[in-house]
């Protein structure tokens, strides 16, 4: 039996760009033999998929799963919309979404997960790569767990009924009638996919992006010219807005335009006559803070490269 060597591997690797265990399973399997094990990687499409591995990959779907008080979200990205309207894509999106119900919100075990077919996430995606042409990818996952209550989910621009362009989760905690808890819970997940809240509270908010904004409301008040005195509470009030804006219990809910959304839940617990608790929420919109290429990026470097 042929002794795969940390070496060997890697050369391979360099030379296909596979995985490492593919590599050595394809070195093992060929005797060791190179150009073999290249060959072998080839057949079995996964040095096709390494290949495309670089490519962005900023268009796809997020699919939601819900099951008892609990729901998952993931994120699956492609390089095209055509591929994320693909029926095998799809419903590969649908059934990883209801294994992430098992994983809690960890991309490494979603990934591990054995999928019905046999294969493991991770496998599934490769040979997708190679079956589909275009690089895919599980980009992130997330989970809501709460009890007594409701996780309702909605799916914005849907190409199927749990996947589409945008996905939310919002959890509810109350022990009032299930069905008026979802049907709120519904609402509100139709507003943090059009409102794009950042915290469920200003206390959630990270640190850096309040110190940001705060620097940067600061830094506009000078302009005025005003006192420093005058700039502090310039500052202050520019501080609230934000908070208005970006704090989904202080956003005006988007369905009535008048309600902030700590109301709205506050006057549901009245109407269910149990109290009605937002305990987080989660939104996935495809694509976001992905690095998309410039198409028109390429045509002014040729110019600049012609001398133009």
């Amino acid at each position: 039996m042929t002794n795969v060597t940390a070496g060997m591997v890697k050369e391979l690797r360099d030379k296909t760009g596979a995985g490492m265990m593919d590599c050595k399973a394809a070195l093992a399997e060929t005797g060791g033999e190179l150009e073999s094990a290249v060959d072998w990687l080839r057949k079995k499409g996964l040095a096709k998929a390494a290949k495309k591995a670089g490519r962005v990959a900023a268009e796809g779907l997020v699919g939601v799963a819900v099951a008892g008080s609990s729901g998952a979200i993931v994120e699956i990205n492609s390089e095209t919309d055509f591929v994320a309207r693909n029926e095998t894509f799809k419903a590969f999106v649908k059934e990883a979404a209801k294994l992430a119900l098992e994983t809690g919100g960890d991309v490494a075990k979603l990934l591990a997960r054995k999928m019905s077919s046999g294969s493991t996430v991770q496998e599934s995606v490769t040979e997708l790569i190679a079956k589909i042409g275009e690089n895919i990818s599980v980009r992130r996952t997330a989970m809501l767990s709460v009890s007594p209550g409701v996780v309702a989910t909605y799916v914005h621009n849907a190409v199927a009924p749990e996947s589409g362009k945008m996905g939310v989760l919002v959890a509810l905690r109350s022990s009032a009638d299930p069905a008026k808890v979802a049907a709120l819970g519904k609402q509100l997940a139709m507003h943090i996919a059009a409102a794009a809240p950042l915290a469920l509270t200003s206390g959630d908010l990270a640190e850096d992006v309040v110190t940001r904004e705060r620097g940067v409301q600061a830094e506009l008040a000078r302009q005025s010219g005003k006192p420093e005195n005058v700039i502090a509470k310039m500052v202050e009030g520019r501080m609230r807005k934000f908070y208005e804006e970006s704090v989904l219990l202080s956003q005006v809910f988007v369905i009535d335009g008048e309600t902030p959304v700590a109301k709205v839940v506050e006057n549901a617990a009245k109407d269910f006559g149990v109290p009605v608790e937002i305990a987080g929420f989660v939104r996935f919109a495809v694509g976001e803070g992905v690095d998309k290429p410039d198409p028109g990026d390429f045509a002014g470097e040729v110019k600049a490269m012609a001398g133009h």
